[in-house]
Protein backbone atom coordinates (compact mmCIF):
# COMPACT_ATOMS: atom_id res chain seq x y z
CA UNK A 1 0.00 0.00 0.00
CA UNK A 2 1.09 3.47 -0.93
CA UNK A 3 -1.42 4.64 1.61
CA UNK A 4 -4.02 3.86 3.58
CA UNK A 5 -6.76 6.57 2.12
CA UNK A 6 -6.71 8.26 -1.29
CA UNK A 7 -8.87 11.36 -1.39
CA UNK A 8 -9.24 13.14 -5.04
CA UNK A 9 -10.34 16.37 -5.35
CA UNK A 10 -8.44 19.29 -2.63
CA UNK A 11 -11.58 21.20 -2.02
CA UNK A 12 -12.93 22.21 1.23
CA UNK A 13 -14.59 18.57 1.57
CA UNK A 14 -11.33 16.47 0.50
CA UNK A 15 -9.11 18.98 2.42
CA UNK A 16 -11.62 18.63 5.89
CA UNK A 17 -11.18 14.82 5.38
CA UNK A 18 -7.63 14.56 4.93
CA UNK A 19 -7.19 16.88 8.12
CA UNK A 20 -9.52 14.35 10.13
CA UNK A 21 -7.99 11.19 8.97
CA UNK A 22 -4.60 12.64 9.86
CA UNK A 23 -5.73 13.70 13.33
CA UNK A 24 -6.09 9.96 13.74
CA UNK A 25 -2.97 8.83 12.78
CA UNK A 26 -4.29 7.94 9.32
CA UNK A 27 -1.89 8.25 6.06
CA UNK A 28 -3.91 9.92 3.39
CA UNK A 29 -2.28 11.49 0.24
CA UNK A 30 -5.10 13.96 -1.60
CA UNK A 31 -4.85 13.96 -5.63
CA UNK A 32 -5.76 17.46 -7.60
CA UNK A 33 -5.71 17.48 -10.99
CA UNK A 34 -5.48 21.19 -10.90
CA UNK A 35 -1.40 22.24 -11.06
CA UNK A 36 -2.88 24.69 -8.20
CA UNK A 37 -5.67 26.81 -6.52
CA UNK A 38 -8.17 28.40 -8.64
CA UNK A 39 -7.96 31.22 -6.24
CA UNK A 40 -11.98 31.36 -6.89
CA UNK A 41 -14.31 31.33 -4.32
CA UNK A 42 -18.18 30.21 -5.42
CA UNK A 43 -18.80 29.87 -1.30
CA UNK A 44 -18.50 33.19 0.58
CA UNK A 45 -19.23 32.36 4.22
CA UNK A 46 -19.83 29.46 6.87
CA UNK A 47 -23.09 28.46 8.48
CA UNK A 48 -23.52 28.47 12.32
CA UNK A 49 -22.79 24.51 12.32
CA UNK A 50 -19.43 25.01 10.28
CA UNK A 51 -18.62 27.53 12.93
CA UNK A 52 -19.32 24.92 15.30
CA UNK A 53 -17.03 22.37 13.27
CA UNK A 54 -14.19 24.48 13.10
CA UNK A 55 -14.17 25.76 16.31
CA UNK A 56 -13.94 22.40 17.50
CA UNK A 57 -10.52 21.30 15.46
CA UNK A 58 -9.21 24.65 16.78
CA UNK A 59 -9.43 26.59 13.25
CA UNK A 60 -11.12 29.53 14.09
CA UNK A 61 -8.11 31.81 14.63
CA UNK A 62 -6.38 30.85 11.48
CA UNK A 63 -8.97 32.74 9.50
CA UNK A 64 -8.22 36.02 11.45
CA UNK A 65 -10.93 38.32 12.01
CA UNK A 66 -14.59 37.14 10.56
CA UNK A 67 -17.28 39.30 10.13
CA UNK A 68 -20.53 37.25 11.18
CA UNK A 69 -23.91 38.12 10.98
CA UNK A 70 -27.67 37.05 12.36
CA UNK A 71 -29.31 37.84 8.89
CA UNK A 72 -30.18 35.00 6.87
CA UNK A 73 -32.87 34.20 4.21
CA UNK A 74 -35.03 31.84 2.82
CA UNK A 75 -35.44 31.64 -0.35
CA UNK A 76 -35.31 35.63 -0.13
CA UNK A 77 -36.97 35.70 2.87
CA UNK A 78 -35.42 37.35 5.48
CA UNK A 79 -34.52 35.03 8.62
CA UNK A 80 -33.19 35.66 12.17
CA UNK A 81 -30.50 33.51 13.02
CA UNK A 82 -30.26 34.92 16.52
CA UNK A 83 -33.27 33.20 17.31
CA UNK A 84 -31.38 30.07 16.83
CA UNK A 85 -29.50 31.17 20.44
CA UNK A 86 -25.93 29.47 19.28
CA UNK A 87 -23.03 30.80 20.59
CA UNK A 88 -21.63 31.55 17.14
CA UNK A 89 -23.27 33.59 14.31
CA UNK A 90 -23.09 32.92 10.73
CA UNK A 91 -19.86 34.08 9.26
CA UNK A 92 -20.25 36.41 6.31
CA UNK A 93 -17.76 37.52 3.45
CA UNK A 94 -15.17 35.09 3.71
CA UNK A 95 -14.04 33.91 0.12
CA UNK A 96 -13.74 29.80 -0.43
CA UNK A 97 -10.53 30.53 -1.71
CA UNK A 98 -9.23 31.50 1.96
CA UNK A 99 -11.09 28.31 3.42
CA UNK A 100 -9.54 26.03 1.16
CA UNK A 101 -6.19 28.13 2.27
CA UNK A 102 -6.35 27.46 5.79
CA UNK A 103 -7.89 23.87 5.59
CA UNK A 104 -4.63 22.72 3.20
CA UNK A 105 -2.27 24.60 5.66
CA UNK A 106 -3.44 22.47 8.91
CA UNK A 107 -3.53 19.76 6.92
CA UNK A 108 -0.30 19.99 5.56
CA UNK A 109 0.75 20.82 9.18
CA UNK A 110 -0.80 17.10 10.11
CA UNK A 111 0.91 15.37 7.41
CA UNK A 112 -1.35 14.69 4.72
CA UNK A 113 0.23 14.50 1.19
CA UNK A 114 -1.09 16.90 -1.00
CA UNK A 115 -0.39 16.45 -4.63
CA UNK A 116 -1.36 19.15 -7.23
CA UNK A 117 -1.41 18.32 -11.17
CA UNK A 118 -2.03 14.88 -10.60
CA UNK A 119 -5.82 13.82 -12.39
CA UNK A 120 -7.44 10.71 -11.43
CA UNK A 121 -8.17 8.71 -14.30
CA UNK A 122 -9.65 5.66 -12.92
CA UNK A 123 -9.39 2.78 -10.30
CA UNK A 124 -9.45 -1.49 -9.77
CA UNK A 125 -11.43 -2.47 -6.43
CA UNK A 126 -9.93 -5.95 -5.22
CA UNK A 127 -10.48 -7.27 -1.53
CA UNK A 128 -7.52 -5.48 0.33
CA UNK A 129 -7.65 -2.57 -1.21
CA UNK A 130 -8.06 -0.12 -4.47
CA UNK A 131 -5.26 0.62 -7.34
CA UNK A 132 -5.93 4.05 -8.54
CA UNK A 133 -4.27 5.08 -12.21
CA UNK A 134 -3.70 8.95 -11.88
CA UNK A 135 -2.19 11.13 -15.03
CA UNK A 136 0.67 13.45 -14.44
CA UNK A 137 1.77 10.47 -11.52
CA UNK A 138 4.76 8.32 -12.23
CA UNK A 139 2.51 5.11 -11.72
CA UNK A 140 -0.61 4.02 -10.25
CA UNK A 141 -1.23 4.11 -6.26
CA UNK A 142 -2.39 1.49 -4.19
CA UNK A 143 -4.75 2.08 -0.88
CA UNK A 144 -7.20 0.50 1.64
CA UNK A 145 -10.02 3.35 0.68
CA UNK A 146 -10.80 5.83 -2.22
CA UNK A 147 -12.74 9.24 -1.21
CA UNK A 148 -14.47 11.21 -4.31
CA UNK A 149 -14.60 14.83 -2.98
CA UNK A 150 -14.09 15.81 -6.38
CA UNK A 151 -17.47 17.93 -7.32
CA UNK A 152 -20.65 17.88 -9.03
CA UNK A 153 -18.96 16.54 -11.68
CA UNK A 154 -16.77 14.18 -9.90
CA UNK A 155 -14.69 11.66 -11.68
CA UNK A 156 -14.80 9.16 -8.89
CA UNK A 157 -18.57 8.79 -8.80
CA UNK A 158 -18.87 8.45 -12.49
CA UNK A 159 -15.69 5.59 -12.46
CA UNK A 160 -17.28 3.83 -9.56
CA UNK A 161 -20.93 3.35 -11.53
CA UNK A 162 -22.84 5.49 -8.07
CA UNK A 163 -26.94 5.96 -9.43
CA UNK A 164 -27.14 10.22 -9.65
CA UNK A 165 -30.67 10.54 -9.85
CA UNK A 166 -32.55 14.19 -9.38
CA UNK A 167 -33.84 16.74 -11.18
CA UNK A 168 -31.99 18.44 -14.23
CA UNK A 169 -31.08 22.10 -14.77
CA UNK A 170 -34.03 24.25 -15.45
CA UNK A 171 -32.07 27.74 -15.50
CA UNK A 172 -29.01 28.81 -15.94
CA UNK A 173 -27.86 31.80 -13.27
CA UNK A 174 -24.50 33.92 -13.85
CA UNK A 175 -21.63 34.74 -11.03
CA UNK A 176 -19.16 37.11 -11.00
CA UNK A 177 -16.80 39.21 -8.86
CA UNK A 178 -16.32 42.82 -10.18
CA UNK A 179 -14.08 45.89 -8.73
CA UNK A 180 -14.79 49.36 -10.40
CA UNK A 181 -18.00 49.47 -10.16
CA UNK A 182 -20.12 50.75 -6.92
CA UNK A 183 -23.43 48.35 -6.41
CA UNK A 184 -26.03 48.60 -3.59
CA UNK A 185 -26.49 45.56 -1.79
CA UNK A 186 -29.41 43.40 -2.92
CA UNK A 187 -30.50 40.24 -1.08
CA UNK A 188 -30.16 36.74 -3.09
CA UNK A 189 -33.74 36.41 -4.78
CA UNK A 190 -34.57 40.33 -5.23
CA UNK A 191 -37.14 40.45 -7.96
CA UNK A 192 -37.30 42.53 -10.90
CA UNK A 193 -39.65 41.94 -13.85
CA UNK A 194 -37.43 39.69 -16.05
CA UNK A 195 -35.44 37.30 -13.06
CA UNK A 196 -33.30 37.96 -10.27
CA UNK A 197 -30.55 39.73 -8.57
CA UNK A 198 -27.90 39.72 -5.83
CA UNK A 199 -24.82 42.15 -5.08
CA UNK A 200 -22.81 41.08 -1.79
CA UNK A 201 -19.73 43.23 -0.97
CA UNK A 202 -16.36 41.53 -0.14
CA UNK A 203 -12.97 42.57 1.02
CA UNK A 204 -11.13 44.33 -1.50
CA UNK A 205 -13.47 46.82 -3.06
CA UNK A 206 -15.11 43.75 -4.66
CA UNK A 207 -18.60 43.28 -5.69
CA UNK A 208 -20.54 39.81 -6.31
CA UNK A 209 -23.43 39.86 -8.18
CA UNK A 210 -25.49 36.94 -8.93
CA UNK A 211 -28.42 36.82 -12.09
CA UNK A 212 -30.22 34.80 -13.33
CA UNK A 213 -32.88 35.26 -16.42
CA UNK A 214 -36.31 33.83 -16.53
CA UNK A 215 -36.81 31.99 -19.59
CA UNK A 216 -33.34 31.15 -20.09
CA UNK A 217 -32.58 27.45 -19.96
CA UNK A 218 -29.20 26.00 -19.79
CA UNK A 219 -27.16 25.29 -22.84
CA UNK A 220 -26.64 21.89 -23.85
CA UNK A 221 -22.85 21.84 -22.52
CA UNK A 222 -20.16 24.99 -21.48
CA UNK A 223 -17.24 23.97 -22.57
CA UNK A 224 -15.84 26.86 -20.40
CA UNK A 225 -17.23 30.09 -18.42
CA UNK A 226 -19.56 32.67 -19.83
CA UNK A 227 -18.22 36.47 -20.74
CA UNK A 228 -18.21 39.06 -18.78
CA UNK A 229 -20.05 40.24 -21.83
CA UNK A 230 -23.09 38.21 -21.57
CA UNK A 231 -23.44 38.79 -18.08
CA UNK A 232 -23.35 42.29 -17.82
CA UNK A 233 -26.10 42.23 -21.15
CA UNK A 234 -27.91 40.29 -18.71
CA UNK A 235 -27.58 42.74 -15.83
CA UNK A 236 -28.80 45.65 -17.61
CA UNK A 237 -31.85 43.87 -19.17
CA UNK A 238 -32.82 43.24 -15.35
CA UNK A 239 -31.70 46.24 -13.63
CA UNK A 240 -31.06 48.87 -16.08
CA UNK A 241 -27.51 49.45 -14.91
CA UNK A 242 -24.89 49.49 -16.86
CA UNK A 243 -21.65 47.39 -15.59
CA UNK A 244 -20.33 46.46 -18.59
CA UNK A 245 -16.82 48.90 -18.09
CA UNK A 246 -16.63 46.87 -14.38
CA UNK A 247 -13.52 44.62 -14.03
CA UNK A 248 -14.34 41.12 -13.58
CA UNK A 249 -11.97 39.32 -11.75
CA UNK A 250 -13.50 35.81 -11.92
CA UNK A 251 -17.00 35.26 -14.23
CA UNK A 252 -18.81 31.67 -14.08
CA UNK A 253 -22.15 30.19 -14.01
CA UNK A 254 -24.14 27.48 -12.29
CA UNK A 255 -27.84 26.16 -12.97
CA UNK A 256 -30.79 24.96 -10.51
CA UNK A 257 -29.89 20.92 -11.42
CA UNK A 258 -30.87 19.04 -8.00
CA UNK A 259 -28.95 15.22 -8.14
CA UNK A 260 -28.10 13.06 -4.54
CA UNK A 261 -26.31 9.78 -4.95
CA UNK A 262 -28.23 6.86 -3.79
CA UNK A 263 -25.56 5.50 -1.80
CA UNK A 264 -22.57 7.18 -0.35
CA UNK A 265 -20.64 4.14 -0.03
CA UNK A 266 -19.58 1.10 -2.57
CA UNK A 267 -17.60 -1.04 -0.98
CA UNK A 268 -13.82 0.91 -0.44
CA UNK A 269 -15.32 3.58 -2.26
CA UNK A 270 -17.31 6.42 -0.67
CA UNK A 271 -18.25 10.04 -1.82
CA UNK A 272 -18.26 13.52 0.01
CA UNK A 273 -19.47 16.66 -0.84
CA UNK A 274 -20.68 17.74 -4.59
CA UNK A 275 -19.43 14.67 -5.58
CA UNK A 276 -22.44 13.05 -3.58
CA UNK A 277 -25.24 15.82 -4.00
CA UNK A 278 -25.32 18.98 -6.18
CA UNK A 279 -28.75 22.04 -5.97
CA UNK A 280 -28.80 25.30 -6.31
CA UNK A 281 -26.34 27.14 -3.98
CA UNK A 282 -28.79 28.88 -1.45
CA UNK A 283 -27.11 30.02 1.47
CA UNK A 284 -24.02 28.49 1.11
CA UNK A 285 -25.36 25.28 2.14
CA UNK A 286 -22.98 22.77 -0.23
CA UNK A 287 -19.89 23.57 1.22
CA UNK A 288 -20.72 23.79 4.57
CA UNK A 289 -22.70 20.48 4.36
CA UNK A 290 -19.44 19.07 2.29
CA UNK A 291 -17.28 20.24 5.13
CA UNK A 292 -19.70 18.19 7.46
CA UNK A 293 -19.70 15.15 5.72
CA UNK A 294 -15.91 14.96 5.59
CA UNK A 295 -15.76 15.41 9.31
CA UNK A 296 -18.65 13.00 9.77
CA UNK A 297 -17.06 10.38 7.27
CA UNK A 298 -13.16 10.89 8.60
CA UNK A 299 -13.39 9.40 12.20
CA UNK A 300 -15.07 6.11 11.27
CA UNK A 301 -12.86 5.39 8.24
CA UNK A 302 -9.72 6.08 10.46
CA UNK A 303 -11.76 3.35 13.13
CA UNK A 304 -11.82 1.07 10.27
CA UNK A 305 -8.45 1.74 8.93
CA UNK A 306 -7.21 0.88 12.33
CA UNK A 307 -9.09 -2.12 12.48
CA UNK A 308 -10.48 -0.98 16.16
CA UNK A 309 -13.97 -0.59 14.54
CA UNK A 310 -15.68 -3.14 11.67
CA UNK A 311 -16.30 -1.94 8.06
CA UNK A 312 -19.88 -1.87 8.99
CA UNK A 313 -19.47 1.17 10.76
CA UNK A 314 -19.10 2.68 7.26
CA UNK A 315 -22.41 2.00 6.73
CA UNK A 316 -23.78 5.01 9.53
CA UNK A 317 -21.84 7.00 7.08
CA UNK A 318 -24.63 7.15 4.68
CA UNK A 319 -27.32 6.25 6.84
CA UNK A 320 -26.58 9.62 8.61
CA UNK A 321 -25.46 11.89 5.75
CA UNK A 322 -27.63 10.76 2.97
CA UNK A 323 -30.59 11.43 5.06
CA UNK A 324 -28.86 15.41 5.66
CA UNK A 325 -28.68 15.67 1.91
CA UNK A 326 -32.09 14.50 1.05
CA UNK A 327 -33.03 17.29 3.14
CA UNK A 328 -30.51 19.30 1.62
CA UNK A 329 -32.24 18.83 -1.55
CA UNK A 330 -35.56 19.49 -0.39
CA UNK A 331 -34.71 22.68 1.02
CA UNK A 332 -32.74 24.28 -1.87
CA UNK A 333 -35.32 22.90 -4.25
CA UNK A 334 -37.78 24.82 -2.38
CA UNK A 335 -35.87 28.26 -2.08
CA UNK A 336 -35.25 27.51 -5.39
CA UNK A 337 -38.77 27.79 -6.60
CA UNK A 338 -39.08 31.06 -4.73
CA UNK A 339 -36.38 32.79 -5.87
CA UNK A 340 -36.42 31.94 -9.54
CA UNK A 341 -39.97 31.95 -9.86
CA UNK A 342 -42.17 34.63 -11.52
CA UNK A 343 -45.41 36.41 -10.59
CA UNK A 344 -47.29 32.58 -10.33
CA UNK A 345 -44.82 32.40 -7.22
CA UNK A 346 -46.04 35.52 -5.58
CA UNK A 347 -48.85 34.12 -3.73
CA UNK A 348 -46.44 31.47 -2.36
CA UNK A 349 -43.86 33.92 -1.16
CA UNK A 350 -47.10 35.97 0.73
CA UNK A 351 -47.95 32.72 2.61
CA UNK A 352 -44.15 32.26 3.46
CA UNK A 353 -44.02 35.29 5.02
CA UNK A 354 -47.00 35.36 6.93
CA UNK A 355 -45.43 31.78 8.60
CA UNK A 356 -42.21 33.68 9.39
CA UNK A 357 -44.05 36.09 11.73
CA UNK A 358 -44.69 33.18 14.30
CA UNK A 359 -41.25 32.69 15.69
CA UNK A 360 -41.46 28.94 16.21
CA UNK A 361 -41.63 28.70 12.22
CA UNK A 362 -39.13 31.29 11.56
CA UNK A 363 -36.44 29.21 14.39
CA UNK A 364 -37.44 26.05 12.10
CA UNK A 365 -35.97 27.06 8.85
CA UNK A 366 -33.22 28.99 10.71
CA UNK A 367 -32.02 26.32 11.70
CA UNK A 368 -32.65 23.72 8.72
CA UNK A 369 -30.28 26.18 6.71
CA UNK A 370 -27.88 26.60 9.38
CA UNK A 371 -27.70 22.89 9.99
CA UNK A 372 -28.61 23.13 13.79
CA UNK A 373 -31.71 20.87 12.84
CA UNK A 374 -29.40 17.65 12.16
CA UNK A 375 -30.01 14.78 14.63
CA UNK A 376 -28.69 10.91 14.11
CA UNK A 377 -30.07 8.11 14.74
CA UNK A 378 -28.05 6.63 18.09
CA UNK A 379 -30.20 4.17 19.37
CA UNK A 380 -33.06 6.19 21.23
CA UNK A 381 -33.67 7.24 24.57
CA UNK A 382 -35.43 9.74 26.42
CA UNK A 383 -32.28 12.14 27.00
CA UNK A 384 -33.20 15.13 24.68
CA UNK A 385 -29.34 14.96 23.48
CA UNK A 386 -28.99 12.03 21.64
CA UNK A 387 -28.08 12.15 18.63
CA UNK A 388 -27.85 15.82 18.62
CA UNK A 389 -24.74 18.06 18.58
CA UNK A 390 -22.88 18.50 22.33
CA UNK A 391 -23.36 21.73 23.48
CA UNK A 392 -20.63 23.97 24.51
CA UNK A 393 -19.97 23.32 28.23
CA UNK A 394 -17.39 25.28 30.72
CA UNK A 395 -15.95 22.73 32.53
CA UNK A 396 -13.70 22.26 35.95
CA UNK A 397 -11.12 19.86 35.83
CA UNK A 398 -8.72 18.98 38.04
CA UNK A 399 -8.22 22.65 39.38
CA UNK A 400 -8.18 24.02 35.92
CA UNK A 401 -10.68 25.42 33.55
CA UNK A 402 -11.38 23.90 30.07
CA UNK A 403 -14.83 22.97 28.01
CA UNK A 404 -16.31 20.64 25.84
CA UNK A 405 -15.08 22.18 22.06
CA UNK A 406 -11.37 21.67 23.49
CA UNK A 407 -11.30 18.07 24.96
CA UNK A 408 -12.78 17.11 21.20
CA UNK A 409 -9.87 19.17 19.76
CA UNK A 410 -7.82 15.76 19.13
CA UNK A 411 -11.41 14.16 17.08
CA UNK A 412 -11.61 11.39 19.46
CA UNK A 413 -14.43 9.72 21.70
CA UNK A 414 -14.93 11.75 25.09
CA UNK A 415 -16.59 10.10 28.04
CA UNK A 416 -17.47 13.02 30.32
CA UNK A 417 -18.20 11.86 34.06
CA UNK A 418 -19.67 14.73 35.42
CA UNK A 419 -20.97 12.89 38.51
CA UNK A 420 -17.28 11.49 39.84
CA UNK A 421 -18.67 8.05 39.03
CA UNK A 422 -15.66 5.61 39.62
CA UNK A 423 -17.57 2.41 38.57
CA UNK A 424 -18.66 3.89 35.03
CA UNK A 425 -14.78 5.10 34.65
CA UNK A 426 -14.16 1.44 35.32
CA UNK A 427 -16.62 0.32 32.80
CA UNK A 428 -15.46 2.09 29.98
CA UNK A 429 -11.56 1.40 30.18
CA UNK A 430 -11.31 -1.41 27.72
CA UNK A 431 -12.00 1.68 25.23
CA UNK A 432 -9.03 4.37 26.87
CA UNK A 433 -7.10 3.95 23.60
CA UNK A 434 -10.08 4.92 21.71
CA UNK A 435 -11.97 7.57 23.61
CA UNK A 436 -10.64 10.34 26.45
CA UNK A 437 -12.30 9.40 30.05
CA UNK A 438 -12.80 13.27 31.55
CA UNK A 439 -13.73 13.82 34.84
CA UNK A 440 -14.94 17.28 35.47
CA UNK A 441 -17.82 19.52 37.12
CA UNK A 442 -19.94 22.64 35.42
CA UNK A 443 -21.52 25.33 37.09
CA UNK A 444 -22.63 26.89 33.83
CA UNK A 445 -26.02 23.99 33.60
CA UNK A 446 -28.85 26.53 33.41
CA UNK A 447 -32.44 24.43 34.79
CA UNK A 448 -33.73 24.48 31.02
CA UNK A 449 -30.48 23.15 29.56
CA UNK A 450 -30.69 19.89 27.47
CA UNK A 451 -27.89 19.17 30.10
CA UNK A 452 -29.73 20.01 32.99
CA UNK A 453 -29.89 16.67 35.40
CA UNK A 454 -27.18 14.78 33.37
CA UNK A 455 -24.73 12.84 35.06
CA UNK A 456 -22.77 11.45 31.84
CA UNK A 457 -22.49 11.94 27.86
CA UNK A 458 -20.19 9.64 25.48
CA UNK A 459 -19.50 11.96 22.84
CA UNK A 460 -18.27 11.22 19.35
CA UNK A 461 -15.14 12.82 17.60
CA UNK A 462 -17.43 14.74 15.41
CA UNK A 463 -19.46 15.88 18.35
CA UNK A 464 -22.70 14.32 18.57
CA UNK A 465 -23.70 12.96 20.99
CA UNK A 466 -23.60 9.33 21.53
CA UNK A 467 -25.07 7.82 24.96
CA UNK A 468 -26.20 10.47 27.84
CA UNK A 469 -27.49 8.94 31.28
CA UNK A 470 -29.90 9.20 32.41
CA UNK A 471 -31.63 8.75 29.63
CA UNK A 472 -30.59 6.35 26.61
CA UNK A 473 -31.95 3.13 26.10
CA UNK A 474 -28.60 1.23 25.92
CA UNK A 475 -26.15 1.23 28.61
CA UNK A 476 -22.62 2.70 28.46
CA UNK A 477 -20.38 -1.07 27.30
CA UNK A 478 -22.84 -1.27 24.12
CA UNK A 479 -22.69 2.33 22.76
CA UNK A 480 -19.03 2.37 23.01
CA UNK A 481 -18.89 -1.13 21.16
CA UNK A 482 -21.31 -0.10 18.30
CA UNK A 483 -19.32 3.22 17.67
CA UNK A 484 -15.68 2.81 18.80
CA UNK A 485 -15.21 -1.63 18.43
CA UNK A 486 -14.64 -3.99 20.61
CA UNK A 487 -13.15 -3.35 24.13
CA UNK A 488 -9.48 -3.77 24.35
Amino acid sequence: MDTSVIVVGAGPAGLMLAGELRLAGIDVIVLDRLPAPTGQSRGIGFTIRTMEVFDQRGLLPRFGEIRTSEAGHFGGLPLDLGLLGAPHRAAVAVPQSRTEAVLEGWAGELGADIRRGQEFTGFVEDTEGVTVTVRGGERALRARYLVGCDGGRSAVRKAAGFDFPGTPATTELFLADVRGVELEPRMIGEQTPGGMVMVARLPGGIHRIIVGERGTPPPERRTGPPGFGEVADVWKRLTGIDISAAEPVWVSAFTDAARQVTEYRRGRVLLAGDAAHVHLPAGGQGMNTSVQDSVNLGWKLAAVVRGTAPGALLDSYHGERHEVGRKLLANTRAQSTLILGGDEVGPLREVLGELLDHAEVERHLAARVSGLDIRYDVGGGSHPLLGARMPRLALVRGGGRTDSGTLLRPARGVLLDLDDNARLRRRAQGWRDRVDIVTATSHDIPADSPLAGTAAVLVRPDGHVAWAAPGSHHDLPMALDRWFGPAR
